[in-house]
């Protein structure tokens, strides 16, 4: 397989989908790993899995009608495999495996058939433990690579910090010739309205020079503005915290002008279609309740 990534928006060809299919029973508080699962699981409201097959089977759909090549996960029984995008991604024609949580190091070996699909030299993996990131963090914009990360004293018990500076640095040792740029976030253990998880949720490009953006998931203000100058600022649509909440930033883009969207984003939808981008509407708001949507869910191995 050749893979190709040079950005979040170009013609979708292949994928790797998460699955809910033997998810686990509901975590325990001192299992979770965001703020927003553990109000979840304390409301009693923590998705359920039947529901979260269903939802994920409609975003399938959805890449069958596009014709575009669908990976899923070897099942591991009574685990969550839903969120693909943080355990590797891909950036031009390599593949690189993530240092995740070590908890979830088994979900990188279920997509192990995938791996052997390329060409063992483009395949790489960070030589360090000490070197995090995660693919949420990692968005891709043709000459330049956007990365989260979070330069709080307390990184090492920020337990939503995912991707360090040593990570930024891995990835752009990687890629010499890009702009790497990365972005300090806001976290939070205790509020989900103050959690950027990963850069996925408080920003993305969609379109051909629009993004989505959440101002207050910047800890810098300085790192917003540098995007607002970027992209110009009536290019750009702000979300509010409920709506980085619901997951807003999080849809996904078969291509310039088709994106994947939770069918109850009606404000950020209007808004797609008005720039004839064509979105197609999902039932996701199980999954959201996870703080991941529909980018989280996703890792796209080759764009046109």
């Amino acid at each position: 397989m050749k893979l190709n990534i040079t950005n979040e928006t170009s013609r979708l060809r292949a994928v790797v989908l998460g699955t809910a299919l033997s998810n686990g029973p509901i975590p325990k508080i001192e299992e979770a790993y965001d703020p927003k699962s553990i109000e979840h699981i304390k409301a009693g409201s923590y998705p359920k899995e039947a529901d979260m097959v269903a939802e994920m089977e409609a975003v399938a759909k959805v890449f069958e009608k596009y014709d575009v090549k669908v990976f899923r996960p070897q099942i591991i029984e009574n685990y969550n495999q839903i969120f693909a995008r943080d355990i590797a991604l891909v950036i031009e024609d390599k593949f690189i495996k993530s240092n995740i949580l070590p908890d979830r190091e088994k979900e990188i070996k279920a997509i192990q058939y995938v791996i052997d699909e390329i060409d063992s030299k483009k395949v790489y993996k960070a030589p360090s433990e000490d070197i995090h990131f995660e693919g949420g963090d990692i968005i891709i914009h043709n000459d330049h690579i956007f990365i989260g990360t979070y330069k709080g004293d307390d990184y090492s018990d920020c337990i939503v910090a995912r991707t360090n500076m040593k990570g930024v640095e891995y990835i752009r040792s990687l890629f010499p010739n890009k702009i790497v740029k990365e972005f300090d976030l806001n976290k939070s253990m205790d509020n989900p309205r103050d959690n950027a998880l990963h850069l996925d949720c408080c920003f993305q490009p969609v379109g051909k020079n629009k993004a989505i953006i959440h101002k207050e998931g910047f800890r810098n203000l300085d790192d917003y503005r540098y995007l607002v100058d970027f992209f110009g600022i009536e290019n750009l649509f702000h979300i509010d915290k409920d709506e980085m909440y619901y997951m807003n930033s999080n849809i996904f883009s078969i291509s310039e002008d088709v994106v994947i969207s939770e069918k109850n984003f009606t404000r950020l939808n209007t808004w797609l279609r008005s720039l004839n981008i064509i979105v197609e509407e999902v039932p996701y708001s199980e999954i959201a309740k996870q703080e991941g949507l529909l980018r989280c869910s996703t890792m796209p191995l080759i764009r046109d």
